[in-house]
């Protein structure tokens, strides 16, 4: 069976899952990868077929997403000769993480696409919601990446076809420990932000890793240092708490480890919105930003914050099987 694993490149979360899901289907069939977006920073440790441009999102500086950018940076021709180009009739099974290439390549080719993404998990019917829709946000979400059928990973099984999140073997087999320090991964604020917020809360050492800066450097409390999968994780593993976005690997990492977690919601992003519900609904506190307005209760989380337990079995193998069950054609039964 010739499989088409099609992931998500802006950002990590994506990326990370797929350290899992990749070589699990190499056990199923002939795996070719292909990867889209410009902002990830994993390096993957298997062949990438497939490296696209894509249609990805900028991350701004002041907390959420960079439009303008984004835009200047879309390049919508050539994201049209990649939906082309791109040879989906050629693969008897097409999975997809939010990808949006591979999704349209089937689309426009009626060649079904299956999603496997957390994205699909959000927008459930019984998926928790916030308050107030961003209808723009939600109609982005549904048909960003357009697939025939879709499985989702969620903080919880809040619905049918939901599974608990992939936590990667690199994460499971963490010596977990406290060291007190606080790890903070914020990729929608600059270093500058980061070190005149965190430097007025003087009790805590902040672990901050940066997606602006190459070089690690230290203002009073604060540690600022370069994106680096290893000394991330084992700084997660080794921390008191975690201070990150609501995207959907990294909190869920954190809730896996046993550690005290708060997320900042990125603004213009409505996927984070959702994870934000979600995560509140579950006892984690959720502020809007990181403006001197939020300052209490970030000190209350600091002092009384609690741990969310949470339980995340490995289902990965369950979950694909499940997929090619459903999935497989008819001739290669």
């Amino acid at each position: 069976m010739k499989i088409l694993y099609a992931i998500q490149g802006t950002g990590n979360g994506h990326l990370s899952r797929s350290m899992d899901i990749v070589p699990l289907l190499k056990k199923m069939g002939e795996v070719d990868v292909l990867v889209s977006g410009t902002q990830g920073d994993l390096s993957l440790p298997f062949q990438v077929k497939y490296v696209l441009h894509g249609f990805g999102f900028v991350f701004g500086k002041k907390g959420g997403v960079d439009i303008w950018e984004t835009f200047v940076k879309s390049r919508f021709r050539k994201f049209i000769k990649e939906v082309q180009d791109l040879p989906v009739e050629n693969y008897d099974l097409v999975i997809n993480d939010f990808e949006p290439v591979s999704a349209w390549a089937c689309y426009m080719k009626n060649k079904p696409c299956i999603g496997l993404s957390h994205q699909a998990a959000v927008l459930a019917d019984k998926a928790p919601k916030p308050d107030d829709t961003d209808m723009l946000g939600k109609l982005i979400l549904k048909h960003y990446a357009p697939v025939t059928d879709a499985y989702g990973f969620h903080f919880a099984r809040f619905d049918k076809n939901i599974s608990t999140p992939v936590i990667r073997q690199q994460v499971r087999n963490q010596a977990i420990a406290n060291k007190g320090h606080y790890t903070v991964y914020l990729p929608a604020y600059d270093d500058k932000r980061l070190v005149n917020r965190l430097t007025e809360f003087k009790d805590v050492k902040w672990d901050v890793f940066s997606k602006h800066n190459k070089k690690t450097f230290t203002h009073k409390n604060v540690t600022i240092q370069p994106i680096n999968n290893e000394s991330f994780i084992k700084s997660m593993a080794q921390s008191a708490a975690v201070l990150c976005g609501a995207g959907f690997e990294t909190p869920a990492e954190a809730l896996f480890m046993g550690k005290k977690l708060m997320v900042i919601p990125m603004k213009t992003q409505y996927e984070q919105q959702l994870n934000a519900a979600a995560l509140k609904q579950m006892g984690v506190p959720v502020i809007k930003s990181l403006k001197p307005k939020h300052d209490e209760i970030i000190l209350d989380w600091i002092q009384n914050g609690k741990v969310i337990s949470v339980d995340y079995p490995d289902t990965t193998q369950q979950t694909l099987d499940m997929v090619f069950r459903k999935h497989t054609p008819v001739e290669l039964e």
